[in-house]
């Protein structure tokens, strides 16, 4: 069992590879702009993948992105068919992964934190 868990792993990390790839070359939905693929994840039996991204932008940019992907997830199927070699190519589902801006929020919090700390420090000693 361990030896097919890595092979999902490897097919999901391929399948990120290609794409992001893809994205760059291929498509020219303008809707799409700076995508960054983050992760995928492939189900044990490859018939569906969740592919992660992150951009900048407000949500009405992010939901045009998430169409846009979607509308070209077939196409992004067919050729990741010509380029990886498995029986049948796993259906694209694209989901915005809010782990980046999650990160950046608590990143600036704390960095608010510790001035304001730093701040307070500073009055006591004066």
């Amino acid at each position: 069992m361990p030896r097919d868990f890595s092979r999902t792993l490897r097919i999901a990390e391929q399948i990120q590879r290609d794409l992001a790839e893809l994205l760059r070359v291929e498509v020219k939905d303008p809707r799409i702009g700076m995508v960054t693929l983050t992760g995928v994840e492939v189900t044990a039996d490859y018939a569906h993948a969740k592919v992660f991204f992150t951009m900048l932008g407000d949500a009405e940019q992010i939901a045009a992105a998430t169409e846009g992907l979607t509308r070209a997830a077939g196409f992004l199927r067919h050729e990741l068919g010509h380029r990886i070699k498995l029986r049948s190519i796993p259906q694209l589902h694209f989901i915005h992964d809010e782990s980046v801006e999650r990160g950046v929020r608590l990143s600036q919090l704390i960095d608010e934190a510790v001035r304001s700390a730093d701040g307070a420090k500073k009055k006591k000693r004066g």
